[in-house]
């Protein structure tokens, strides 16, 4: 299956006085549509920044990325930020830690969001179909102070999927969440992307959740390093 997401050799780095500290170094990696790329590592190794890479809210100080769209492949080392912008809010879902819902809107209107701000009104009718498959039917009009741990994050899955897009960055979605909701959002998380063929790359703590996925990337403090599931060997 060719790769929709392809990441070449990126890297990033910052400045701390005249000393330049490697986060991400020469890191290679893709994901084909339909597949999932878990990563793990330390506290500040530097798995959220590499997310924010994936998401083009960081520049890249080296390597490219590239995601495969219905039209094109959009490259991430040629693009301006105005057009990072666009990608991320036409073609990127992103699932976080703490939800990120709008306290003031309800279930529904949540998940409507990225639907009205693409003016995709055809998807917005889809919202209540996709909040049902979730098991939130009879939660449409509350508001998300009403709603548990578990349920926020189904709201928010649903509303990172809602535009069907070719790549979904999740930054420890389970991380917030008991066991048995964890296990509930992640096997949701996993087989929604899996079944509408798009890319996931989740960040996390949990080995559990980290062993769902059909790549493993284990970022060091010290050395990025590449490794593979026990069924699926680097070549």
């Amino acid at each position: 299956m060719p790769s929709a997401l392809n990441v070449k050799k990126i890297s990033k780095h910052y400045q701390d006085g005249s000393r330049q500290i490697d986060v991400i170094r020469d890191l290679s990696f893709s994901v084909a549509a339909g597949e999932s790329l878990s990563v793990t590592g330390p506290s500040g190794s530097g798995k959220s920044t590499l997310l924010n890479l994936l998401a083009g809210l960081l520049e890249l100080d080296g390597g490219d990325v590239t995601l495969a769209l219905k039209d094109k492949t959009f490259s991430y080392r040629t693009a301006d930020e105005r057009s990072r912008t666009a990608l991320r809010r036409q073609h990127i879902g992103y699932v976080y830690q703490f939800f990120n819902l709008v306290p003031t809107l309800t279930v529904l209107e949540n998940v409507r969001l990225p639907a009205r701000l693409n003016q995709q009104r055809e998807l917005e009718r889809h919202a209540a179909t996709l909040l049902g498959e979730f098991g939130l039917s009879d939660r449409l009009h509350d508001f998300p102070e009403t709603l548990s741990g578990g349920e926020q994050q189904r709201v928010a899955v649903a509303r990172a999927l809602l535009l069907k897009p070719p790549l979904l960055l999740a930054d420890e979605p389970t991380g917030n969440l008991d066991a048995e909701n964890s296990n509930h959002v992640a096997d949701l998380l996993f087989s929604s992307c899996r079944e509408q063929n798009i890319s996931l790359v989740l960040a996390t703590h949990s080995t559990e959740v980290a062993a769902m996925a059909d790549t493993r990337l284990h970022l060091d403090t010290q050395l990025p390093l590449d490794t593979r599931s026990q069924d699926r060997q680097s070549p």
